[in-house]
């Protein structure tokens, strides 16, 4: 019969429980679904991980490793459910060549054979240890209404550094080199143009800039408008009032809205004005004033579209145009993205900010799936440029 081993890590008393294992234990289940075999039990910040055969005692050896990997990593920003994902798919899951090995306690109470500080956790691999140890209040976590748990999760925003705002108690941040630059390039700059491929977050880090925007003071109400473009369709032949119409368009943001927000106060918002989704053809002949105006899918805006849309700027208002330009809906006209950046590339104020595949934050098949698309597209030009050389020399010739 095979003994049973248990691990405990426990979380630091200057660390939140939430903070190291994500909201609603979102992080926490990371690791569960990642090692099964583990048995993971927590009490308040005590983490008991038991291994009941050779096989869990493995995952638990990785379980243990992954948690004290959250709690060196929480004391630069709170972990969610991506970030602990990332973190064990780039560190543990999928790296052959790391030996996660059971680290123990040496007379000096510093960990033996860890890369890890010492006064990060303390780890004890003991065989059992006392329930009424385990205590946990979470009662904070449970606002009395969505409206007092939104002003929460804004003051949280303000005191966690790289936290933008909160989206369902998940902290809305940038997670890649790209997105940090694309933030940093919105904060800097009354245009910003986040060009990049699906899945970088674009539109997402602008929604969230938006509402914390607002939520600060900073503006008034915000603006979010995209071309209605979509097989060709004109949205007058389409049956149903406007908002029938241009609903399928616009739930995207919407929906970005609606995880920030909470569906209660952005129906209030919309009901208010403060937040407005419109299609882009409803800008023309208006002004913005004290507004986070953001222009979404604008690779299907026409040149004459996008110069409608960025003369609209007002004062105090900060407008960002995010778009994919390999992704053109538009069946004749020019897309206004395309050459954007040649003609303001030089003007003051404005930004462009290129997101890559390496910035992609869905599944990661997407990430395999645009660089699969670049490479191939880097094939085409490669070709064309030796079909035009050769063209060339023949002629010479």
């Amino acid at each position: 019969m095979t003994k049973s081993t248990t691990r405990f890590v426990q979380i630091p008393s200057e660390l939140s429980s939430v903070a190291v294992l994500g909201a609603a234990d979102a992080g926490l289940r990371e690791v569960e679904h990642a090692f099964p075999e583990a048995d993971i039990t927590v009490r308040g910040k005590d983490v008991q991980i038991v291994a009941r055969s050779a096989r869990a005692d493995e995952d638990a050896a990785k379980a243990e490793y992954a948690f004290r990997r959250m709690i060196d990593a929480a004391y630069e920003q709170p972990m969610d459910a991506y970030e602990v994902r990332r973190m064990l798919e780039r560190d543990i899951l999928h790296n052959d060549e790391h030996n996660v090995r059971i680290n123990r306690i040496g007379h000096d109470g510093g960990v033996l054979g860890s890369s890890f500080p010492a006064n990060a956790y303390a780890a004890n691999s003991v065989a059992s240890r006392s329930e009424n140890e385990f205590s946990r209040n979470d009662s904070d976590l449970l606002p009395s209404s969505e409206e007092a748990h939104r002003r929460a999760m804004s003051r949280r925003a303000r005191m966690s550094k790289g936290v933008i705002t909160f989206a369902g108690g998940i902290p809305v941040r940038a997670k890649t080199a790209g997105q940090t630059a694309y933030v940093q390039a919105m904060d800097a700059h009354i245009v910003t143009f986040g060009i990049g491929p699906a899945g970088t977050g674009k539109t997402y880090l602008a929604v969230a800039k938006a509402v914390r925007a607002l939520e600060d003071g900073r503006v008034r109400r915000i603006v979010l408008t995209r071309p209605a473009v979509e097989a060709g369709e004109n949205l007058g032949f389409l049956p149903g009032t406007l908002n029938d119409k241009v609903d399928p368009y616009l739930r995207p943001l919407y929906d970005a809205l609606s995880d920030m927000l909470g569906s209660t106060q952005l129906k209030r918002y919309l009901d208010e004005n403060i937040v407005e989704v419109a299609p882009l053809a409803y800008m023309r002949g208006r002004t913005l004033n004290d507004a986070f105006v953001i222009l979404d899918e604008a690779q299907n805006a026409t040149v004459q579209q996008l110069k409608m849309f960025l003369t609209r700027l007002g004062f105090n208002t900060t407008m960002v145009i995010t778009g994919d330009s390999t992704q053109v809906d538009l069946a004749v006209p020019r897309s206004g993205l395309v050459s954007i950046e040649k003609i303001l590339g030089e003007v003051r104020d404005i930004a462009f900010v290129h997101l890559q595949a390496e910035d992609v934050v869905r599944h990661a098949l997407v990430g395999r799936i645009v660089e699969a698309y670049e490479n191939y597209d880097a094939m085409l030009e490669r070709k064309k440029r030796e079909r035009t050389k050769e063209f060339t020399e023949r002629n010479n010739g």
